[in-house]
């Protein structure tokens, strides 16, 4: 096995080549690779979090410009209060212990989804965070919290609906573009490719809108088992893809 160092610029290259810009992830299969471990499912948690900073720093040495992780879902509120308590706890706390680092590697930081529905401490932190980082020109790193595409979707033709009525806007000028620009993701590319961890062949309202034409990565591997190595094996599948856009 290439050892992935020996691949960087390989995958770099195919970077390149695709113009590959924006890869979001699925980062699922935190309890069942604690479960199979015979662990808690905090472990498989807490197991993630290196998960994520890993591949953070492979997206820097792949050359991928922006990197959207699912971190916390709408749906996640229906999960046991325990575990949503840790997880909001989990979540506040590695912002704030990788925060220094995170802007020493000149990653911005960028937080999607329905942020007033965090408790105030935990919004204060990603405000915090999203200032700090504000001028960094590396990876931009989006982190989808208390998000749902259907919410993302609702709020956006709520806030159009009210541009239009305070004359902002008119119903001839609404097209793709302009609702682009009422979702969350504002002035970030579309994801080029989608990975999902965990084996399940699911979107999980997911950016719904954004991933149109995105391509599909599904791996079996549990995100805890996701690293460089297997980053850079989903972009050499993606390499391999051609894509036609509906042509």
């Amino acid at each position: 096995m290439i050892a992935i160092d020996e691949k960087v610029e390989t995958i770099k290259n195919i970077v390149q080549k695709t113009d590959l810009k924006h890869i979001a992830i699925i980062m699922d299969g935190n309890r069942r690779w604690a479960k199979e471990h015979c662990l808690p499912s905090a472990m498989g948690h807490k197991k993630g979090v290196d998960s994520l900073k890993n591949v953070v720093k492979g997206a820097h040495k792949f050359g991928v410009k922006y990197l959207t992780l699912y971190a916390f879902s709408t749906e996640n509120w229906n999960r046991n209060q325990e575990e949503v308590d840790f997880l909001m706890g989990l979540l506040a706390s590695t912002i704030k212990n990788e925060l220094n680092e995170l802007h020493n590697n000149d990653v911005k930081l960028r937080f999607i989804g329905d942020i007033q529905g965090l408790n105030e401490n935990l919004q204060e932190i990603l405000k915090n965070a999203e200032e700090t980082t504000k001028n960094n020109t590396g990876v931009n790193l989006q982190i989808a919290i208390n998000y749902g595409a259907r919410d993302e979707l609702v709020h956006a033709v709520k806030n159009l609906i009210k541009d239009y009525a305070d004359k902002k806007i008119t119903a001839e000028k609404i097209n793709e573009d302009m609702l682009n620009d009422y979702l969350y993701t504002k002035n970030i590319p579309d994801p080029d490719l989608l990975i999902r961890t965990g084996g399940e062949m699911r979107i999980s309202n997911y950016l719904l809108w954004q991933i149109a034409y995105s391509e599909i990565y599904i791996t079996k591997k549990y995100w805890p088992e996701f690293n460089q190595e297997e980053l850079a094996k989903s972009i050499e599948e993606f390499g391999k893809r051609q894509r036609r856009y509906g042509g």
